[in-house]
């Protein structure tokens, strides 16, 4: 059974712009699967409607069986806050803000009991190795760093899925090797699925499938045939 399942998506913005034109893929639970395309082809798009953060012109899209269209954009930001988590280039961190606290933010609107929450945010902080910055600012980081706090929030609720949005494209090669091995540790010993957005090829071959995205339509769906391997994460 497919977890994820797009059918002939398509979304054109007001200016005509047309970003997809027919995706269609499935993905399964547990999978670990890099979008790859260049500036423009569509996948960062992708990414948003798979993730319930925009919706298709047209098309349908079914996560965990039930289309999108049957939800309204409440259930949507519900289902987005518990089973999805989220990691971008930018980081996206409260800069003011410490680890712990940037942490902790998805767990406002995810129905946990408040007196959990320190625990559960250094529970996933621990898991990306950085107990020890727990009370840091963002500015006392690295950028590898700020990364692995992203992806400590994304894991908060432990979701089902986590979309990463060129994770390693402000990153050092040694930080963005860091965080691949992270992600490919999460899928591999904690069974959560991966979608990877990138355009590196090094980068995609972190997961087990690529997927080929060009001028907003799907051109290839391959198996990496020797997926790199994750050596453990060093501090």
């Amino acid at each position: 059974m497919a977890l994820l399942k797009a059918e002939n998506l398509k979304k054109i913005y007001e200016d005509g712009t047309r970003a997809l034109d027919g995706a269609s893929l499935e993905v399964s639970g547990g999978e670990f699967v890099a979008i790859m395309g260049p500036s423009g082809s569509g996948k960062s798009t992708l990414l948003h409607i798979l993730g319930f953060l925009d919706r298709p012109t047209s098309g349908k899209y079914r996560f965990e069986e039930k289309e999108m269209d049957e939800h309204s954009d409440e259930e949507l930001a519900h289902v987005r806050n518990k089973k999805m988590g989220f990691v971008f280039q930018s980081f996206n961190l409260l800069s003011r803000t410490s680890v712990l606290e940037n942490v902790k933010l998805p767990l406002q609107y995810s129905g946990r009991k408040e007196e959990d929450w320190d625990g559960l945010a250094l529970k996933a902080i621990e898991s990306v190795g950085l107990g020890h910055r727990a009370e840091h600012e963002p500015a006392q980081l690295s950028g590898g760093e700020k990364q692995r706090v992203a992806i400590a929030r994304a894991l908060v609720n432990e979701p089902q899925v986590i979309f990463a949005d060129e994770p390693t494209g402000n990153l050092d090669s040694k930080s963005g090797q860091a965080v691949m091995e992270i992600l490919q540790k999460l899928n591999e010993e904690r069974g959560h699925t991966i979608l990877l957005i990138t355009h590196e090829t090094y980068t995609a071959e972190h997961a087990e499938r690529i997927i080929a995205i060009k001028d907003g339509t799907i051109e290839s769906d391959r198996k990496v045939a020797a997926r790199l391997r994750a050596d453990g994460f060093k501090k």
